[in-house]
């Protein structure tokens, strides 16, 4: 493995879908912004109930970024 060193940042997903949904929505959007995505890992999990049904799920990230040279 190469010597990397990275940039966390922590964002949070969100997506009436599923929690999958959430994470890849929050990715897609950092990488628009951000080059040399490389990882992620889930920090919470949390949803929004209406009426007794899952409406809503969120999910925060801490996402690493690779700096560049």
């Amino acid at each position: 493995m190469s010597e990397h060193v990275y940039k966390v940042i922590e964002v949070v997903g969100s997506s009436p879908d599923s929690v999958e949904k959430a994470i890849a929505n929050a990715i897609t959007r950092v990488g628009k912004d951000e080059k040399h995505v490389r990882w992620f890992e889930v920090i919470s999990t949390r949803g929004h109930v209406e009426h007794g049904d899952i409406s809503h799920y969120q999910v925060t990230l801490k996402i690493g970024l690779t700096l560049e040279d």
